[in-house]
């Protein structure tokens, strides 16, 4: 039960991110799992696609989560 929901809440972030960031190839789905639970891994993803500063992101998927 935990695992589907945990599951549930990472597709939720996982495309919420993808929506804020759609103009950005964030890169395949096997990408963005390697990040998975490491805030600084997802951020330190977009920071190399995007080129924007890591406090802004850090900023943004904080709002989501």
């Amino acid at each position: 039960m935990a695992t589907k929901q945990m599951n549930e809440s990472w597709r939720r972030v996982r495309d919420r991110i993808r929506k804020i960031w759609s103009d950005t190839d964030l890169g395949t789905d096997k990408d963005l799992k390697k990040t998975r639970g490491s805030m600084k891994k997802m951020v330190n993803l977009v920071h190399e696609r995007t080129g924007e500063p890591r406090a802004e992101i850090f900023r943004k998927i904080g709002a989501i989560v």
